[in-house]
C-alpha cells in the first residue's frame, strides 16, 4: 500500500509538471494572448501620442519613425543587444545611442567602451598615454563618445529618472513623463511625447513666419515646416550686379547668374561669350609684352596689372649661391669654381664637386651602417639602406602572433592577419584584422520570413533561431484540399490550413444544394481504441481522424399546402408531405350558416369543376336550430331548423303596455317590427289622457304618449301680491316662466305702515311692563333687608288682584285692530 501511494504521488507530480511545461510553451504563441497584447500595445501607444496629436488635430503622419521604434520595444525579440546578441528585457538596465538610437545592455556597453579605449591606447608610449582623451565608438553607427561619456548609470530614454520602475502600462524602460528633450535642429521647443525610444518627431507647434524672400505676409505654420516658399520670383540682385534672381522664392543664397554675355579676358586681348556669373577669365596666350630691360618679353600667361621687372636684372647668384654677380640681363651667370658644398640626400655629407648647374649626385661615400634592428653593422655606400636578415620575435599588439618582420626597429606594425574568430551570431567569422579583446558585433542582418516569404523582418544575425516569424497580412496561397475550387480567405500561416467553412454546395438527391459548412475534412474523435497498460500510464488524448461526412438531410423550405387547404407552410425538403394544420375544417355546410368543425382533413372533390371550398363527404352534417338574427324588436325564434335563405315572417301576438303603463295592448309581432317610429307611437298608445303630473302640479292634458310631457301648462291659477290683498287669474305656464308678477298698490303700503306702528306700540308697552315688575321686586327685596316694624302690627293691605282680561286686553285688541284695518 505504501509503495502504491508513493507511485501515485510521483505520477501526479510528473503529470502536473508536464502539463505546466506544455502550457508554458503554447501560452506565448496563442492567438488570444497576441490579440490582448496588441490591444494593450495600441492603448499605450495612443496614450504616448495623445499630447502630440492634440497639437496636430489628430495628424500622426510624422510619428511613423517613432512608432516603429516603439513597436520594436514591445515585440518580443525585436530589441537585441548587438554586443551579446541577446534579447533586451524589460527589467534589464539599458543604454541608448544618441546617434542611431540602438539599445544595448548597460553592462555590455560599459565593457565595449573599456575594451575600445584599451585597444586605442595600447600602442601609445608612456609619454603619450593619458595626454589625450581618446573616444570610443558606438558598436552600430560608430558615433564617437568621449571617455567621460561612458555610461555608468541606468536612466530612462529622456534621462530624467534613474532606474525607472517596470510598469506593464508604459513603454519598456520609460518613466511615463513628458519627454521634454529639445528638438533637432533646435527651435526653442521641447518634445511633447511621453518618454519614448527613438528620435523625437518634428516640432508640432504653430508659429507665424514669412517666406524666404520676405515678400508674402506671415502665416501660421508648423514649427518643423516653418520655412516655406511663396512661389513668387526671388528678385534679389545676383553677384554679377546686373541681373536679378528669377527663380521662385527659395532658401539660402541665389544660384549663379545663368545668363550669357560677351566678356573680355584679363589681358583684354580676347572676347568670348561666357556665363555672367564668372566674368573674370584667362586666355591661353602668353603676355609677350616687352619688359623694361628692352631685351626680353613677359612670359606670363594672360594676367592683370603690370608685367614687373626683368627676372634676369639685378644681382644674381651662382649655382652654389656662394658668389653674386651684376651682369646684363643678356648674359648667363657663370660658375664660381668653388666647391658645391650642398647637403646631399643622405642629410649627412656634402657635395664635393665644383660649383655646377643641375642637381647634385647621390652620396657614394662609404660609412659603417647599423641595421634597423641594431644587431648588425656593415661598411657600405651611404645612399644604400642596410637591412639584416634577422626576423623580429616580438608579439604584436594582438598578443597572438609574432612580428616576423626582417630587421624590425621595435615598433612592430599591427597584425596583418585576419581575426577569423567565430562571432556571437555563430554564423560568421570576424573579418577584421587580428586584435585583442572581443570582436565587433556581426554587421550582417538576416531575413526572417513568414511561410509565403512576402513578409520579411530584418534581425541581427544570430537571432533568427529564437525570434518568432512575423505575422503576414497576405492571403494564404495554398490550393484547397476539399472539393471547392477556391479556399476561404485567410492570412498566411505555418502548418495546416484551418478547416474550410464555405458552404458545401453539393447537389443533393432532391436537386437542392447542400447549404451546411464544408464537411470533406471533418475531425471525428475515436475513443476506446487504446487500453492503458497500467496505472502508471497517463491517459491518452482522444484520437481524431479526418474523414468526409455525408451531407445532412435537405432543410430547404418547400411551400406545402395543408390537407384542408387552409395555409401554405414551408417544410424541410426531406419531410415535405401534406399535413394537417390542426385547425377546424371551416368549409361552409349546405345550410349556408355553419362551417365544418372537424380538424383539418382531406376532402374528396365530387366534381372536378366544383369550388375547392365546398364541403365533401368527409365533412360533418349540420344539426343545429336556425340561429339567424331576427328583425329588430322580434323576441321569437325561427320555427324552422337551420336552413338557407331568409326566415318566414313572425305572426305571434305581443303583450305590451301602453306609453302611460296603465293599459295592456295585444299587437302582432310583424306589425310592430315593420312599423316606423310614427306608426309605433300610435300602436302603443291607449288613446286616454296622460296621467302624469307636470312640474307645476297639474295633470298633463295630452293623449297617452311616449317621452316627457310638454311643459306649457294651459290651466289658469290665482296670483296674489306680497301682502295677499290683491289677486288675479293667469295661465300657469306664464307664471312658471316668470313673465307675469302682481305688485302691491298704495293701500297695501298704508296698511303695512299702520301694522308696523301697532307692532312698535306693543313693543313699548311690553318694555314698560317689564320695568314695573323689576321695580316691584326691588322694593320687596329692600323691605326684607330693613326688618323694621317687627313689633308693629302689620297693616292688612288687601291687594286687588287683576283679572286675566285686564292683564292681556292690550295684547289681544291691538292685533285684532290691525287685522280689521287690513281687511278694510
Amino acid at each position: 500500500l505504501s509503495s502504491q501511494k508513493k507511485f501515485d504521488e510521483i505520477k501526479k507530480a510528473n503529470q502536473a509538471a508536464a502539463k505546466k511545461l506544455v502550457e508554458d510553451q503554447f501560452s506565448s504563441s496563442s492567438e488570444d494572448d497576441d490579440e490582448d497584447a496588441e490591444v494593450k500595445q495600441g492603448k499605450i501607444l495612443a496614450k504616448t501620442f495623445t499630447i502630440y496629436t492634440s497639437q496636430t488635430d489628430g495628424d500622426a503622419s510624422e510619428l511613423e519613425r517613432t512608432r516603429q521604434y516603439m513597436n520594436e520595444a514591445f515585440q518580443s525579440g525585436a530589441m537585441t543587444c548587438l554586443i551579446c546578441i541577446a534579447s533586451v528585457k524589460r527589467n534589464q538596465a539599458v543604454w541608448s545611442c544618441c546617434g542611431c538610437f540602438c539599445i544595448f545592455h548597460l553592462v555590455c556597453i560599459q565593457k565595449w567602451a573599456k575594451d575600445s579605449l584599451f585597444l586605442v591606447s595600447s600602442p601609445l608610449t608612456d609619454d603619450d598615454f593619458g595626454k589625450k582623451d581618446y573616444p570610443w565608438p558606438c558598436p552600430k553607427c560608430r558615433f564617437e563618445y568621449k571617455r567621460s561619456e561612458t555610461p555608468s548609470r541606468y536612466y530612462c530614454y529622456c534621462g530624467k529618472v534613474e532606474n525607472p520602475t517596470v510598469d506593464p502600462w508604459l513603454v519598456p524602460h520609460s518613466c511615463g513623463q513628458i519627454c521634454e528633450r529639445e528638438f533637432k535642429p533646435s527651435c526653442g521647443h521641447k518634445c511633447l511625447l511621453l518618454c519614448h525610444p527613438g528620435p523625437c518627431p518634428p516640432c508640432p507647434k504653430m508659429v507665424t513666419t514669412t517666406c524666404h524672400c520676405k515678400k508674402a505676409k506671415p502665416v501660421p505654420r508648423r514649427c518643423s515646416a516653418k520655412e516655406w516658399s511663396c512661389r513668387l520670383p526671388c528678385g534679389r540682385t545676383l553677384l554679377c550686379g546686373q541681373h536679378t534672381c528669377e527663380n521662385a522664392c527659395h532658401a539660402g543664397d541665389c544660384q549663379p547668374c545663368p545668363r550669357v554675355s560677351k566678356q573680355l579676358c584679363i589681358c583684354g586681348r580676347q572676347a568670348a561669350e561666357r556665363l555672367c556669373a564668372s566674368p573674370q577669365w584667362q586666355c591661353d596666350r602668353v603676355c609677350g609684352k616687352p619688359l623694361p630691360c628692352g631685351n626680353h618679353t613677359c612670359e606670363q600667361v594672360c594676367h592683370a596689372g603690370p608685367c614687373g621687372d626683368c627676372p634676369r636684372s639685378g644681382k644674381r647668384a651662382c649655382p652654389c649661391e656662394k658668389s653674386k654677380f651684376t651682369l646684363p640681363c643678356t648674359e648667363d651667370v657663370p660658375t664660381c669654381g668653388d666647391s658645391c658644398d650642398k647637403i646631399l640626400e643622405c642629410g649627412i655629407h656634402r657635395c664635393s664637386q665644383r660649383c655646377h648647374r643641375g642637381p647634385c649626385e647621390i652620396c657614394r661615400q662609404e660609412v659603417e651602417k647599423q641595421c634597423r634592428c641594431g644587431k648588425h653593422t656593415k661598411r657600405m655606400p651611404c645612399h644604400k639602406p642596410y637591412l639584416c636578415e634577422t626576423k623580429c620575435t616580438k608579439i604584436r599588439d594582438c598578443q597572438k602572433h609574432q612580428c616576423r618582420r626582417k630587421c624590425c626597429s621595435g615598433n612592430c606594425p599591427p597584425c596583418d592577419q585576419v581575426c577569423g574568430r567565430t562571432l556571437g551570431c555563430r554564423n560568421h567569422k570576424c573579418p577584421s584584422g587580428c586584435h585583442r579583446g572581443s570582436c565587433n558585433p556581426c554587421p550582417e542582418t538576416v531575413d526572417v520570413k513568414c511561410n509565403c516569404g512576402k513578409t520579411v523582418i530584418k534581425v541581427p544575425c544570430g537571432r533568427e533561431r529564437t525570434i518568432k516569424p512575423p505575422k503576414c497580412k497576405q492571403l494564404c496561397s495554398r490550393p484547397p484540399t476539399c472539393h471547392h475550387s477556391t479556399q476561404e480567405k485567410h492570412y498566411c500561416h505555418f502548418g495546416r490550413c484551418p478547416p474550410c467553412r464555405q458552404s458545401c454546395q453539393k447537389t443533393l438527391a432532391c436537386g437542392h444544394l447542400c447549404p451546411v459548412s464544408c464537411h470533406d475534412e471533418a475531425l471525428v474523435k475515436q475513443t476506446g481504441l487504446h487500453q492503458s497498460a497500467g496505472p502508471w500510464e497517463q491517459p491518452s488524448e482522444p484520437a481524431f481522424i479526418q474523414t468526409a461526412l455525408p451531407c445532412p438531410p435537405c432543410e430547404v423550405p418547400i411551400p406545402v399546402e395543408c390537407l384542408g387547404q387552409h395555409e401554405v407552410s414551408p417544410l424541410p425538403c426531406h419531410s415535405a408531405n401534406p399535413y394537417s394544420c390542426k385547425r377546424f375544417c371551416g368549409r361552409l355546410l349546405d345550410c349556408q350558416n355553419h362551417t365544418c368543425m372537424k380538424e383539418c382533413h382531406y376532402v374528396t372533390k365530387l366534381n372536378s369543376s366544383a369550388d375547392g371550398k365546398k364541403p365533401g363527404l368527409e365533412c360533418s352534417q349540420c344539426e343545429e336550430e336556425c340561429s339567424k338574427p331576427r328583425p329588430s324588436g322580434c323576441p321569437h325564434r325561427c320555427v324552422l331548423p337551420c336552413h338557407p335563405g331568409d326566415c318566414p315572417p313572425c305572426l305571434q301576438m305581443l303583450k305590451i303596455k301602453c306609453h302611460c303603463k296603465l293599459s295592456v295592448l295585444y299587437i302582432e309581432c310583424l306589425k310592430l317590427t315593420c312599423a316606423d317610429l310614427k306608426e309605433k307611437e300610435l300602436l302603443i298608445s291607449c288613446k286616454n289622457q296622460c296621467p302624469k303630473e307636470l312640474p307645476c302640479g297639474h295633470r298633463c292634458k295630452e293623449v297617452c304618449h311616449s317621452g316627457s310631457c310638454p311643459l306649457n301648462c294651459s290651466q289658469k291659477v290665482k296670483l296674489r301680491c306680497l301682502c295677499k290683498r290683491l289677486k288675479k287669474e293667469i295661465q300657469c305656464s306664464k307664471i312658471q316662466e316668470g313673465q307675469v308678477s302682481l305688485e302691491c298698490d298704495a293701500l297695501c303700503k298704508e296698511m303695512k305702515r299702520k301694522a308696523a306702528e301697532i307692532k312698535e306700540a306693543e313693543a313699548k308697552a311690553a318694555i314698560e311692563e317689564e320695568k314695573r315688575r323689576q321695580q316691584a321686586e326691588l322694593e320687596a327685596f329692600e323691605n326684607r333687608l330693613k326688618g323694621r316694624r317687627k313689633n308693629k302690627k302689620r297693616k292688612d293691605e288687601v291687594e286687588v288682584e287683576q283679572s286675566s282680561w285686564q292683564k292681556y286686553k292690550n295684547f289681544i285688541m291691538l292685533p285684532m285692530f290691525g287685522v280689521a284695518v287690513v281687511m278694510v
